[in-house]
């Protein structure tokens, strides 16, 4: 599924303030993986890959439920500069940490894991470039991914019914030199007085909220403005998505 009408020539022309950056996503991009989705959002691009295991954490042992987590890393020339990969340093970044959490959280909250088994699936967040927004895209592409292992299970039978609840997907949103922004890039997030990330359902119910004034408080009203804005983009986003899992061999759960 693609959103091209934003591209020029080689270059990304000057979207709108309430435009998404052109969108791509990718289904089945890894052909190892039980689910994977190259996501791309203007010029950030995320690989996401879901694997199947028959296995559960030591918490949710014996509970008859399955579980969903996330691991997020960028490779080393994901941005202009080379960063040293975080094996190397033998410790993850709590930046990293922080965005990996968010996604797990993001993609349970519309998950039934009594519907899952005693099974996990894992998703794995590799930012290949980086250009702003790489935790909300990660957050879009995994579900992709998600749902295609969900597919996979029922097609092998190891599940009965269908355990996604809902789609979710997520947006950033900001103000910039005192106007409203969807959909930041790095340049844009970079000179943002306020910076907020958006994690909403298909139903239109909230997951999380993250927003931070960078430098200039704001109001109730800029932020009312900044959740509809997100709420604009991220409809179009599950629009997206069900229409590439349309493609892909399957209607809208």
């Amino acid at each position: 599924m693609t959103r091209q009408d934003s591209y020029g020539t080689g270059l990304f022309m000057q979207k709108k303030f309430n435009e998404l950056r052109p969108l791509k996503l990718e289904p089945g991009w890894n052909p190892y993986a039980e689910g994977s989705c190259l996501i791309t959002m203007g010029h950030t691009k995320v690989l996401c890959t879901a694997s199947v295991e028959e296995k559960v954490p030591d918490f949710k042992k014996n509970s008859g439920e399955g579980w969903v987590t996330a691991e997020y890393g960028m490779l080393p020339r994901a941005t202009h500069t080379r960063t040293n990969r975080e094996a190397a340093k033998g410790k993850q970044a709590s930046r990293t940490q922080e965005i990996q959490r968010l996604i797990g959280r993001a993609l349970r909250g519309v998950v039934d894991f009594k519907k899952m088994g005693e099974r996990s699936i894992l998703i794995d967040c590799d930012v290949l470039q980086a250009d702003g927004g790489t935790r909300t895209a990660s957050i879009t592409g995994s579900y992709v991914a998600l749902a295609l292992a969900c597919r996979f299970l029922m097609r092998n039978k190891k599940i009965k019914q269908w355990p996604l609840k809902d789609f979710v997907a997520a947006v950033s949103v900001g103000i910039v030199k005192r106007k409203p922004w969807l959909d930041l890039d790095y340049e844009k997030d970079s000179k943002a007085d306020v910076d907020m990330n958006l994690v909403m359902t298909g139903k239109g119910r909230f997951i999380e909220i993250q927003g931070t004034a960078e430098h200039n408080p704001f109001n109730d009203k800029e932020l009312t403005l900044l959740k509809k804005l997100g709420a604009k983009g991220i409809r179009e986003l599950i629009h997206a998505q069900k229409e590439v899992l349309r493609e892909a061999g399957f209607g809208h759960k």
